[in-house]
Parts: C-alpha cells; sequence; structure tokens
C-alpha cells in the first residue's frame, strides 16, 4: 500500500500528486512488490507522534485490510517515532521513502565501491531509527548500591557497533575516492574529454549509453536500473576520442544519506569536460525532473550559486522523442528553435533517431576553443603526421621542399589547445 501525504503547502519544483504516486509505484516495482494501492492522504499539520491524524490511520486501515497489504510505504519522511508508532496502530511493517529508496540501492549495487556506498547510507539511516523500543534487553544495573543506573543497554551497544562500522566504511570510501581521483589524474594527463550523462532515474540514460557505446550496461524501465558508474571509449566528430560515462540516476527528496554516500561516484560529473542532461521529454512531469537534476549538479558546484549559470557546458538530450505524439513533437520543436544559446538535441535513444546529432554537437562544443595551425614535418616523421591526421582535422597539406631531414611535408590542421598541448609532448 503506498500512502502519499501531501502538505497543502509544499515547496520545491511542484511535483504532479498524480506523477509522485506514478513514481512511487514505479519505486515499489523497482524492488519486486505489488503494489494494490496508492492514494494522497492531504496534511495541514504533520502531528508529531504518527504523521497522519487517527482517522486518516483508520483510512489506510481499511484500504489495507480490503487489498490485502502487508506492507504499507509512506512516501514521505517518517521520524523513528512515527514509523514505530504508525506500525504498532496498523500492525504492520512501515517504510518511508527513504526506506524504500536504500533498500532498491542495496539490491542493484553491483560493484565493491557500490555495496560500500549503500551499506554506510543504511547504517547512518539505521543509527536514527534505534527508539526505545528494546528496554528489555537492558543489561544489569551498574554502580554501587540501590541507587546506580542502569549499565549499557543494547540500544547503546548498537549504536557503538553502528558508529565503529560507519568509521570503518568511511576509511574504505576515502581510499576509493583517492583511487577514483589518481585514474581521474591520468585520464587528465592523457587527456581525453569525458562527457557524463546526467538525468532524472529512468530518463533513458542508460539506453543512450548502450547505443552510443555498444556496451551492454543493464537497461530497463525501471527506476534506478543503474547504480554503478560506467565509462567506456567513444569517437566523436573531430575528436577521436572521448570518455563516456554513465552515471546513477537522480530523484526528488533524494535521501541526504545517499548524497553523502554517493559522493564519491558523483564526483565523475564534477570532472566532466561536457554534460548531456537527459530528461524523459514524454514524461508530463519533464519540467518538475528537470528542477531537481539541476538542485543536485548546484549541490555538486556545477552551477554558480547566484546566477545558477553552468560552470561545465550542458547539452539538454529530450530523450524519447518517438512516444510523442505529432503536434506535442511540432510544438517542442518550436520551443527548441526559441531557446537560443541553450543546446538541446531533441533524440529516441531506443531507436536511435537524433543520436548522431547528439554525438555532432558534442564534439563540436569540444572543438570549439580549436585554432588552425600549420606543421612542417620531414616525411620520415611518420608517427606524428599520423597523429594529426587521426587527432584534428587537417585542412590542407602539400609539400615544403627539403632539409638535412629529408623530403618535408607542411600541414594546415585545426587543434583544440589541449590535443596541441599532447601534439608539442610527442
Amino acid at each position: 500500500m503506498v500512502v502519499y501525504p501531501e502538505f497543502r503547502v509544499r515547496g520545491g519544483h511542484g511535483t504532479d500528486t498524480v506523477a509522485r504516486l506514478e513514481e512511487a509505484r514505479g519505486l515499489a516495482l523497482a524492488i519486486g512488490l505489488e503494489v494494490v494501492d496508492a492514494f494522497a492522504i492531504p496534511i495541514r499539520e504533520a502531528r508529531a507522534g504518527t504523521l497522519f491524524g487517527e482517522g486518516q490511520i483508520q483510512n489506510i486501515d481499511v484500504a489495507c485490510n480490503q487489498g490485502d497489504a502487508e506492507l504499507v510505504i509512506v512516501d514521505g519522511s517518517l521520524s523513528a517515532i512515527q514509523q514505530r508508532n504508525l506500525e504498532d496502530k496498523l500492525k504492520r511493517k512501515v517504510i518511508d521513502r527513504t526506506g524504500l529508496i536504500l533498500e532498491i540501492f542495496g539490491e542493484r549495487a553491483a560493484t565493491a565501491e557500490g555495496r560500500l556506498q549503500v551499506e554506510l547510507a543504511h547504517l547512518d539511516y539505521q543509527a536514527g531509527r534505534l527508539v526505545r523500543s528494546w528496554t528489555h534487553l537492558e543489561r544489569q544495573r551498574g554502580g554501587f548500591g540501590f541507587l546506580g543506573g542502569p549499565g549499557e543497554t543494547q540500544i547503546e551497544a548498537d549504536r557503538r557497533l553502528i558508529r565503529d562500522r560507519m568509521a570503518k566504511l568511511r576509511k574504505e570510501l576515502e581510499q576509493v575516492r583517492r583511487t577514483r581521483g589518481l585514474h581521474r589524474s591520468r585520464r587528465e594527463k592523457a587527456p581525453w574529454p569525458v562527457i557524463a550523462l546526467v538525468g532524472y532515474t529512468n530518463a533513458g540514460k542508460s539506453t543512450l549509453f548502450n547505443r552510443l557505446t555498444g556496451a551492454g550496461v543493464m537497461a530497463e524501465d525501471l527506476l534506478f536500473a543503474t547504480l554503478d558508474p560506467t565509462m567506456r571509449r567513444i569517437r566523436l566528430p573531430g575528436v577521436e576520442k572521448a570518455i563516456l560515462s554513465d552515471t546513477v540516476g537522480f530523484i526528488s527528496d533524494l535521501p541526504t544519506q545517499l548524497v553523502a554516500a554517493f559522493r564519491a561516484t558523483l564526483e565523475e560529473v564534477t570532472a566532466a569536460d561536457v554534460i548531456v542532461h537527459v530528461r524523459d521529454i514524454a514524461n508530463p512531469d519533464t519540467q518538475a525532473q528537470k528542477g531537481q537534476v539541476l538542485d543536485v549538479l548546484a549541490d555538486l558546484g556545477l552551477l554558480e550559486a547566484e546566477a545558477g549559470e553552468p560552470t561545465v557546458p550542458i547539452i539538454e538530450a529530450w530523450n524519447k522523442w518517438d512516444l510523442l505524439p505529432a503536434d506535442r513533437a511540432e510544438e517542442l520543436r518550436e520551443q527548441i528553435a526559441a531557446r537560443g544559446e541553450e543546446v538541446v538535441v531533441p533524440l529516441s535513444a531506443l531507436t536511435g533517431e537524433g543520436c548522431d546529432d547528439l554525438l555532432e554537437t558534442v564534439g563540436r562544443l569540444l572543438t570549439a576553443g580549436a585554432k588552425v595551425h600549420t606543421f612542417v614535418l620531414p616525411v620520415s616523421d611518420g608517427q606524428r603526421l599520423a597523429w594529426l591526421h587521426a587527432h584534428g582535422e587537417v585542412l590542407s597539406e602539400s609539400d615544403a621542399g627539403e632539409d638535412e631531414r629529408g623530403p618535408l611535408r607542411r600541414l594546415q590542421v585545426r587543434l583544440d589547445p589541449r590535443e596541441l598541448g599532447r601534439f608539442t609532448r610527442l
């Protein structure tokens, strides 16, 4: 049973109630749960002990009995006390949005790093859930005489164990972060441009990643189908080699524990030369989803605080274009034409329509700073001549006489500063 507490005054990006319930259903389906019903409950003022009022709790109980539901998912944030009290009243297991997303992440983490991040987020979440419901497990009273207080209780022992485990995980993740940093600095020396795919979960990032790279990354119509970052080499017009990075999808009300735990993964985005923001343009809630993604990018320092301008070039890829009716597609094309400097590419990762346009657009952005340089090289220097043909745009090539090294060739080549730096080091 999915219950969405709909507060009368909500901030943020105005997610539609129907869209929010559909998303909550999707989260439950992503972990193999069968949703018997999903509904919103309007709330004027949250109750400290239960979030919902007594009458609302009775309505939830009746709905659960009718649908034979064994689990209640509250699509919002619950305090430890609220969760325990709701479980007492409903006589069923109750989890909130954070708990559900953590369960999905725990099931999907495939790499050692992903598992570390998920476990750290889980422990951080559980540390706040240890409410005093285990007083029967208190150890014997300590101290002298009859006035001594109780010794270490079970809850305190658990908290200590959780703290110790979290400290160990943070050390291991710090080592992962350092290793990732070394790999990144090695790539920067290489130096191949990095393109990062970002977007709301289920926007089609992994399908697009597979389409552009031929990789076999898991891509299903599921929320959080991809959890661990994946990188592959691709070729772009004017760029011989670039690295495409697929990242974890964003979601509204992403648990703070996950943002902290996955910072090492998300740092891959901060090192990108170009960000491709993949949007599910067929989703009626696409504008609100865009706002959520920009919020996360701002948290990562990729948007200037005051102006909100990106510090890294961002291309919007309007995915699932094939699902749009003809009149809506025409309306959006007019919007794209009116957007001025903002770079938007309509495409369908599923059919491949528009994917070549995206590659051309990314290549154009990466080579925007390229200038024409003239080189005179001996014909015998096959390695450097071949390098210029492979990594630059050769505009003209002609004989340039001879010197002590033999016959010479004059080449006019368009190179960006990064590639010029690599050539001079050859």
